[in-house]
């Protein structure tokens, strides 16, 4: 019973956040060893023979090996029939060729390299305010699949070609962008992604206001416009993790915006989308503080400017001409 307890307990203490499989076969190497001093304590406490000792606690450090090649062969069982999501899990989620992520790159690229830099900012930002980075990075990969319904309605994926908004009502426009929130769910749920990633998907606009449509409307229309007929339907983000990706996802696509994307107008930029989500009241259901939105603030300039780094100018050099002139 105590070899039970001690080994039980050094096992719950060890998969906290395992991030590789072959963390789990060393975690039951470690049990194995615990077993079996558990073991060799009580048989010299009871002044068992010597080889009686060395055959329990041969067994106790099986035990612990045995273990460790049991749950691994048997974990997506254990994930799938109590719909726990483990960091393996989401490792998994994260891998390229993952069916959905494989047609985000195919079928929409720009969104795909768009929710790939979104991921950098989130994992960034959740390890300094004490979120999950695994969670906030993979559901960040996950969050515009909506859009591979229609791809070519998102300026990300047009390459130069026509937009096909500017043949469409300010209205008509408004509901295909945000019924990508709703396709992304149903893609989700048709995938059985995990409950947490499907959250981010549906609540990473939570009920923001398409303002391009809007103000198109409002120059275009005669009648009064509501500004309600050009919200998302939300619901706005619940967690600090979809909270974070919401912030990753409008800083990234405005600072890319910017036409001189220097350091004081990219920290200008991040902090006036940061205040603006803040004043419109997206972030009132979520734990995130000021101080927290400070913190991620500083974090998404660290990542953006990593991202518009500068560069020398490299000379116009004709080599042809040069190695005819050696």
């Amino acid at each position: 019973m105590t070899m039970y307890l001690i080994g039980g307990s050094v096992g719950a203490f060890l998969v906290i956040k395992q991030q590789q499989r072959y963390n789990i076969l060393i975690n039951g190497l470690l049990i194995g060893i615990s077993n079996l001093l558990t073991i060799l304590s009580f048989g010299l406490i009871k002044k068992l023979e010597f080889m009686d000792i060395l055959i329990k606690g041969g067994y106790g450090f099986l035990n612990g090996i045995f273990c460790a090649i049991l749950t691994i062969g048997t974990l997506p069982i254990w994930e799938n029939v109590f719909e726990v999501l483990t960091p393996l899990k989401l490792l998994e989620l994260s891998n390229p060729n993952q069916a959905l992520l494989k047609r985000l790159l195919i079928e929409a690229p720009g969104t795909y390299h768009h929710s790939i830099i979104v991921g950098n900012l989130s994992e960034r930002a959740a390890e300094v305010v004490g979120a999950d980075p695994l969670i906030s990075r993979v559901g960040a990969y996950y969050h515009d699949i909506g859009k591979l319904i229609r791809p070519y309605f998102f300026k990300e994926n047009q390459l130069g070609s026509d937009n096909p908004h500017d043949k469409l009502q300010p209205n008509m426009s408004t509901l295909i962008i945000t019924n990508h929130i709703k396709d992304g769910v149903a893609l989700g749920k048709k995938n059985r992604l995990p409950k947490e990633i499907i959250d981010i998907i549906a609540q990473h606009h939570g009920d923001t206001v398409v303002f391009y449509f809007y103000h198109k409307a409002k120059e275009n229309e005669l009648s009064e416009v509501k500004i309600e007929d050009f919200r998302y339907l939300g619901p706005k983000p619940q967690t600090k993790e979809a909270a974070i990706v919401m912030l990753a996802d409008s800083t990234e696509a405005a600072v890319r915006s910017i036409k001189e994307p220097t350091k004081k107008n990219i920290e200008e930029m991040i902090r006036n989308i940061i205040k603006g989500k803040l004043e419109d009241g997206q972030l009132e259901e979520c734990d995130l503080t000021l101080k927290n939105l400070n913190t991620i603030a500083n974090a998404f300039s660290s990542v953006m400017m990593g991202i518009f780094h500068e560069r020398i100018e490299y000379p116009n050099l004709d080599l042809v001409k040069e190695k005819g002139d050696a």
